[in-house]
């Protein structure tokens, strides 16, 4: 396995290979390749882990946890643009009108909605993207509402292989990333659950894999626009070209991409602007250390002035271009919640006579939206503070359902059938230890590698310790489980110990890594019952009680 590089200018390239001799050259070749195997060893995984995912997907066959809500306002989108509240007739209290409409709804019957519009508190995105699941299988298939949650869990696998791959350079660690994934709990009931948080990882995963991309190009880049001074060093090789500011990169179309990942994100929730705004200035920090690595005198005001205006144009031109776009039938239908709030209140006040009234209309629904999240505080019985998200201190139950001999599968006195959102401990405490490695690497080392897993942690991460007395949950952290994942992987290739180290070396790190990854898919199949919804004895669930907090 190679080891981590911390010299952080260096460019990851493909190794020439001769011109092959026929097909079983060219086999052989494809059999030892690095490159082969670092899609290969991902793919391998990602079909194992989408067999789970997609797996008896429609068990239970009911609207569980937040899915009461989501699933049904995907319909509403399918059928009316928009999301309709529920009928008054249903029943008259909210709680038991929602009750009576689950029930109906997974029945088959969707005339549950009036006409009047509802006010929901996240964006369109991650609905329409349940809703494409329910047009594909049909609205009432519970395989349908929750296909798109285990299509982008499955495809996440294989993102985390390949990211894993542009950060270490080896396809070992790239498996190894896609394999922890894999068996995580937080990341398995999520692509199986027909709730948006799956679509924010997603889509910050895509962006941080794009901005990844962007930035070995850039570098690549900036070497070929740099030749070396007369007599000196070639690029890379620590030449000392004197240079001012440095060329221009040109266009940026991966940041582009990546900007549109990360509207999207911002479009299922809110939560995507800390990771917007964490990866756009990490994306400026690479431009800085490539400009001096190449050899640029004045990198940092080179990168501020030119890197870093150019990133602050594309992101405000793009960003909230793609952010809008995702309210299009809010826009377009006319009959969305305050839509028409502009016209009802009067003319603007100065100063904003300029801004038409549809988006002045959603600016109120936005103010009202972001009152309602900062003053959600009532109790929960599952509430978690993010000081114990790590540790999995308090993990999510999504549905529980008890069962008597002779019902539901159960062959004893009672049984219980459960959907916990349970991180893999292994994992997850293992990450814990990891985020002070990855600071210690980054501040004092340099390791580039180390600040990226650690600024993708953060970014989804910190931000919840602003809201600590708002009603949260532990099931909000898989929005940034592949960097804890990444960060255990970092670790694992420091255990493994560099390509020269002596033998005896190599095999302890190999059989102490290989071991920790071994648990942590035993663990996953131990945990398997109380993450899949299967039915078990009363009993079997409680040798999995660890912790007094799980249930």
């Amino acid at each position: 396995m190679s080891q981590i590089v911390a010299d952080p200018t260096t460019i990851s390239r493909p190794v020439e290979l001769p011109p092959p001799s026929g097909w079983r050259a060219l086999a052989r070749r494809a059999w030892v390749s690095e490159r082969f195997w670092s899609w290969a060893g991902p793919l391998v995984v990602t079909l194992v882990g989408g067999y789970q995912r997609f797996w008896h997907l429609g068990t239970p066959h009911k609207l569980i946890f937040d899915e009461t809500y989501y699933v049904k306002e995907g319909v509403s989108y399918l059928k009316y643009g928009i999301e309709l509240t529920l009928k008054e007739s249903i029943n008259a209290n909210a709680d038991k009108r929602n009750e009576s409409a689950d029930r109906l709804f997974v029945a088959g019957h969707l005339d549950i909605f009036s006409s009047s519009p509802d006010r929901v508190v996240h964006p369109m995105v991650g609905k329409w993207m349940i809703a494409f699941g329910e047009w594909l299988f049909g609205p009432t298939s519970s395989v349908g509402w929750r296909f798109s949650v285990a299509l982008c869990g499955t495809l996440a696998l294989l993102m985390v292989g390949r990211i894993a791959f542009r950060l270490f350079g080896s396809a070992l660690l790239a498996t190894t990333a896609a394999l922890l994934l894999a068996v995580d709990g937080q990341e398995f009931v999520h692509s199986r659950t027909g709730i948006l948080d799956m679509f924010v990882m997603f889509w910050a995963l895509a962006a941080f894999g794009c901005l990844l991309i962007d930035r070995d190009r850039t570098r690549v880049r900036l070497r070929a626009a740099v030749p070396p001074a007369p007599g000196r060093a070639a690029p890379g090789a620590g030449g000392d070209r004197r240079l001012g500011f440095g060329p221009w990169t040109g266009p940026r179309w991966w940041r582009v991409a990546a900007l549109v990942c990360l509207g999207l994100c911002t479009g299922v929730k809110w939560s995507g602007i800390y990771f917007t705004a964490a990866f756009m200035l990490l994306s400026v920090c690479w431009d800085m250390a490539a400009r001096r690595a190449v050899g640029v005198r004045h990198w940092l005001a080179a990168g501020a002035q030119r890197d870093g205006a150019q990133a602050f144009a594309t992101t405000v031109l793009v960003y909230p271009a793609v952010y809008l776009a995702t309210w299009v039938t809010w826009f377009a239908t006319g009959n969305g919640w305050n839509r028409h709030w502009a016209e009802q209140n009067g003319p603007a006040e100065p100063g904003w006579a300029w801004v038409p009234d549809a988006l002045r209309s959603l600016w109120h629904y936005h103010a009202e939206t972001w009152a309602f999240h900062v003053a959600l505080t009532s109790p929960h019985d599952w509430q978690a503070n993010p000081w114990a998200w790590l540790v999995v201190g308090r993990p999510t139950l999504f549905f529980f359902d008890t069962h008597t001999r002779g019902h539901g599968g159960c062959h004893v006195q009672t049984c219980r059938q459960m959907i916990t959102d349970l991180g893999n401990p292994l994992i997850w405490w293992g990450a814990t230890l990891a985020v002070g490695v990855l600071l210690f690497r980054w501040l004092l080392s340099r390791d580039w590698r180390a600040g990226a897993v650690t600024v993708g942690l953060a970014a989804g991460y910190l931000p919840w310790f602003l809201y600590q007395k708002r009603t949260i949950f532990e099931f909000y952290a898989v929005a940034f489980v592949p960097w804890v994942v990444l960060a255990v992987t970092y670790c694992l290739a420091l255990v493994l110990g560099p390509p020269e180290a002596p033998p005896e070396r190599r095999r302890t790190g190999a059989m102490v890594a290989g071991s920790y990854v071994f648990l942590c898919v035993v663990l996953f199949w131990y945990l398997f019952p109380i993450l899949a919804a299967r039915t078990i004895p009363q009993a079997a669930v409680d040798v999995r009680d660890w912790l007094p907090s799980w249930y």
